[in-house]
């Protein structure tokens, strides 16, 4: 029984006045006279102590918002995406929804039982994080490992702006070979620009600057003005961007139907790229998409001078009729390079008057052919041997 019963019983019984009821059990004699007045309008359960919650709050959670955080937590869940609260802040947002905090909604998935405890990890605080503070000042890349239907190994290489998280390129292939870094990284290019410097780790398809001399993407990215830098050797923490991606990328694969050729995984990698570039607010962006970030400041180029010529780089091998083909303008030509060096890699370096050829291995300049648009051959001038100036 409570204290309030027992006091207005001994009052009732008149075994206690009210002053005695005061002094015996500490409460005040108004208090004592509201709870003879409840008693005598609605009864003893009336004089009960009641609930200090307020009958409604105009700043709760709206039932139809607990269950859309609920809904897309095991909707994003299952598409292998990232479902933390901020990104489920972010979602009810773009629905038109006022979405509570971040700490409501880790409330609400924790009531629903959607959180799983997880071993207590290293702050972010204690981190020490760098970011290129333009777009196109650092693209990192690496290449990751994933597995096909029947069980084959195939590698993915991704290229990702330091600045903004976007995705630059994500391209499927058996194995990441020296050569696809070069076309891939040349792709990419003429899409996005030439950027300030590239970060990697120190694999032989990236560099050899542990073996002696250049390897073809070295030569690239010296002939562009590119800054090349690259990790400390056994330290992945230096890549921790692209690092952490693969987690995100393999996650979402996951949960896709295995592909079965290196096609169905490319279109695989291609519907990821659109959703993580354009739909995914990314934390260290503010809750804004790689995308987003990526367009909203202006592009860092290479540490070039406006007077050295700017050049349209082109990878190709020269084919055993000693010829490589050229798309200018809309129109195929055909360039003359000479038998002997038939099967090189090369790079053909175009400006606009002059195609530069240069042999990959040794960095000499094979060729020079004079644009001309109203002739399909033009004809190598030169045939005595050069290098190219390093940078």
């Amino acid at each position: 029984m409570s204290k309030n019963r027992v006091v207005v019983l001994k009052i009732v019984a008149n075994e206690l006045t009210i002053s005695a009821a005061a002094e015996r059990f500490g409460l005040s004699r108004r208090h004592i006279h509201r709870l003879l007045a409840r008693y005598r309008d609605n009864g003893l359960d009336a004089v009960d102590p009641r609930p200090r919650r307020p009958h409604s709050n105009p700043t709760s959670t709206s039932r139809l918002v607990r269950e859309r955080v609920v809904e897309l937590r095991r909707e994003l869940t299952a598409q292998g995406l990232d479902a933390g609260p901020l990104t489920i802040a972010w979602h009810l947002e773009h629905e038109g929804h006022r979405p509570p905090s971040t700490s409501t909604i880790r409330r609400i998935l924790h009531t629903a039982g959607l959180i799983t405890p997880e071993p207590r990890k290293r702050p972010r605080s204690s981190y020490i994080r760098f970011q290129a503070a333009q777009p196109n000042e650092t693209w990192q890349s690496d290449f990751t490992h994933w597995r096909l239907a029947d069980g084959t190994d195939v590698e993915i290489l991704n290229w990702l702006d330091d600045h903004s998280r976007y995705l630059l390129g994500c391209t499927a292939t058996r194995r990441v070979t020296g050569d696809l870094v070069v076309s891939d990284f040349l792709r990419v290019t003429d899409l996005h620009g030439v950027p300030a410097s590239t970060l990697t780790d120190n694999g032989s398809v990236f560099t050899s600057r542990f073996t002696g001399g250049k390897n073809a993407f070295e030569y690239v990215l010296a002939l562009q003005g590119v800054r090349q830098k690259n990790g400390s050797a056994s330290h992945p923490q230096t890549q921790g961007k692209i690092e952490r991606f693969h987690q995100t990328l393999k996650r979402w694969l996951a949960k896709q139907p295995p592909a079965d050729t290196i096609g169905d995984l490319q279109e695989q990698l291609d519907r990821f790229r659109d959703h993580y570039n354009e739909r995914r607010p990314h934390r260290a962006n503010d809750r804004a998409t790689p995308a987003t970030a990526y367009r909203a400041t202006a592009k860092a180029t290479p540490a070039t001078t406006t007077a050295e010529p700017q050049y349209r780089v082109r990878y190709d091998h020269v084919a055993d009729d000693g010829k490589v083909s050229l798309r200018r303008a809309g129109r195929m030509h055909h360039l003359g390079i000479g038998v002997e060096h038939r099967r090189k890699r090369i790079l053909a370096l175009i400006d606009d008057t002059t195609v530069t050829v240069v042999h990959l291995d040794t960095g000499e300049i094979i060729a020079r052919n004079n644009i001309d648009p109203t002739r399909s051959y033009w004809r190598n001038t030169t045939k005595s041997a050069g290098r190219w100036p390093s940078r």
